[in-house]
């Protein structure tokens, strides 16, 4: 499968030990890092010696130049070293920047042959129709590879097209010993817009669920996946943009009772703020049926069939940008709420609901809120 072919082959390379001194992994597709990542560890990081020979970095809080010391100066304790770079962008944001990519051809032009260096580029997104690319994606993607690309190899990870996510279910539930229904395919892989870590995850879960049965169904999809994560979410949305607080707060209350319930507060608010940034695209575009609907929303941010409909008549219930970037903006507080440990995942999600139900204040300011959630 095309979409998969260069996770694949760096994960052979890596097996095989044929690696180059330095990668860059470009792209958003957090599944195909998962697997490199794994792939390194298993195979260059031996379990006892990853607090001497595994380290990650971050350019947003640590200078390049430090990275590229700790590279170049063998360990006393680790035969090999595996550095990962992430905060890329920073090397591309604004000022002069001449001198770090000097400092990273001086240092690839003689490599330490005992150390591996991989870049992580996640702050762009390739779509799996490279012609759907953004054009600032495009921009940023070119950058890396007029400068790091010339020293490292790039490892694209792209979004998976529906077809390939479809077939890579089909054989990986097959190891498994499990037959899944071509029905039960498509509906899984579109339900989640063909983000492959959900995929992957729910998959997981669905092995499990049908046990001994070894066949996965549509119903089993439905039971499992729709009903508990989407159908009921589109539910919440359509409370809320109804404002109609007593049915927003029994749906969230429906949603908090079934599954991993409050431990899965991040993942709630994570797809309640996708489904309100796909009502602001909507909204901006003016999509008024599901045709226009798949036309503006890019691969892996597409609302699933069974729901386009709805979505469509909920983003036209706002009537204007400003509600609805209040609410992405709203969503995003209460997730910074949940990030720092809040006594009472519920009392966040149950106060969010309320505050999105309410008519927003005319001119309300987000102070500094806004200024640090731009949408």
């Amino acid at each position: 499968m095309k979409t998969f072919a260069a996770t694949e082959q760096f994960v052979s390379d890596v097996s095989s030990r044929k690696l180059k001194a330095g990668y860059v992994f470009v792209g958003d597709e957090a599944f195909f890092r998962r697997q490199c990542r794994e792939a390194v560890l298993q195979q260059l990081v031996p379990q006892g010696m990853r607090e001497f020979s595994f380290y990650e970095f971050d350019l947003e809080s640590t200078e390049l130049a430090e990275v590229l010391d700790r590279a170049r100066t063998p360990s006393l304790m680790a035969p090999f070293q595996v550095f990962f770079v992430r905060g890329v962008k920073v090397l591309y944001g604004r000022g002069k920047h001449e001198a770090e990519f000097s400092a990273i051809e001086e240092y690839f032009r003689n490599p330490n042959p005992d150390a591996l260096i991989i870049f992580v580029a996640d702050h762009i997104s390739i779509p799996a129709d490279v012609r759907r690319m953004e054009l600032q994606d495009k921009d940023r993607y070119e950058r890396i590879r007029e400068t790091l690309g010339e020293w490292c190899t790039i490892i694209e990870f792209a979004r998976v097209d529906e077809g390939e996510a479809v077939r890579w279910l089909t054989d990986t539930a097959a190891q498994e010993g499990v037959k899944v229904e071509t029905d039960a395919a498509r509906e899984l892989v579109d339900s989640l817009g063909g983000d492959m870590m959900m995929i992957a995850g729910e998959l997981e879960k669905l092995i499990l669920y049908v046990g001994e049965k070894k066949r996965i169904t549509l119903g089993d999809v439905e039971t499992m996946v729709l009903a508990a994560k989407q159908r009921t979410l589109y539910e919440l949305t359509d409370a809320i943009s109804a404002k109609d607080r007593p049915r927003a707060l029994v749906v969230m209350d429906a949603i908090l009772s079934t599954g991993d319930g409050d431990d899965a507060a991040i993942g709630h608010l994570y797809m309640l703020a996708k489904t309100f940034r796909q009502m602001l695209v909507i909204s901006e575009r003016n999509v008024r049926d599901s045709r226009a609907l798949w036309q503006v929303l890019w691969q892996g941010f597409r609302v699933p069939p069974f729901a386009a409909e709805d979505v469509i008549k909920q983003a036209r219930r706002y009537k204007s940008r400003r509600e609805l970037t209040r609410a992405i903006r709203l969503i995003a507080k209460a997730d910074l709420a949940l990030r720092s440990n809040a006594p009472s995942k519920r009392l966040v999600l149950e106060n969010l609901v309320l505050d999105l139900c309410a008519e927003p204040k005319p001119a309300q300011s987000e102070g500094w809120f806004q200024e640090e959630f731009p949408v």
